[in-house]
């Protein structure tokens, strides 16, 4: 298991080639969540959900006193819920996602891809409920009314074709967490380039 880290590897040569072993991905520095639980007996990780997110909204790389950046304290249970009165709104939330990708491209991973992390909440894909049971959850920096950046485009189609290796049932199956949840989730937006990134997956996984 990769040592625990507040902080994210930066973009290099080494995301060229990303892969995934154990459920863990190279590129990514690890910082756990205890916001996750086993994936049901005899479910397959099948999906890919895409999200956004930003503490607080619409602001990107804000940070507590202890320099944490607030979306990493929120995954990890160190969030002070004094630190901005946005806070105070999701007061006790225990939340987490597989990957986190920053406004530069950089990767932290909070829970091992063969657990089931708490990202989707009440949730359906083609009719089955609980996307969290059999999906991976990857969060960006970004909101509902910004454009995600060209790092980001980067790093997330290799990410996703590096998953497509690693659990083949999810290719086909890329998702945004509004599909999922529709009139209660918005993300990841208008702004998210869906034909940009299915794009860049078919260039890496030629």
């Amino acid at each position: 298991m990769p040592t625990s880290s507040s902080s994210s590897l930066p973009l290099s040569s080494s995301m060229s080639s990303m892969t995934i072993k154990d459920g863990l991905l190279s590129a990514a520095t690890w910082l756990a969540s205890p916001n996750y639980n086993i994936r049901p007996n005899h479910v397959s990780i099948d999906a890919i959900i895409i999200h956004n997110i930003s503490l607080p909204p619409n602001e990107f790389g804000a940070c507590g006193a202890d320099g944490l950046p607030y979306v990493k304290a929120l995954f990890t249970n160190q969030l002070d819920w004094d630190a901005h009165p946005y806070f105070q709104t999701i007061k006790g939330a225990e939340v987490s996602a597989h990957l986190f990708i920053e406004r530069d491209g950089t990767i932290t991973q909070f829970v091992n891809f063969n657990e089931r992390a708490w990202h989707a909440g009440r949730s359906s894909y083609l009719g089955r409920p609980e996307c969290n049971d059999y999906s991976i959850g990857i969060e960006l920096e970004g909101s509902d009314f910004v454009s995600f950046t060209a790092p980001q485009y980067e790093t997330l189609a290799k990410v996703v074709a590096a998953i497509y290796v690693a659990y083949p049932k999810t290719r086909r199956h890329l998702t945004g967490h509004s599909d999922i949840a529709p009139g209660r989730k918005t993300d990841p937006g208008d702004y998210f380039e869906w034909s940009r990134l299915r794009e860049k997956i078919s260039d890496f996984s030629k």
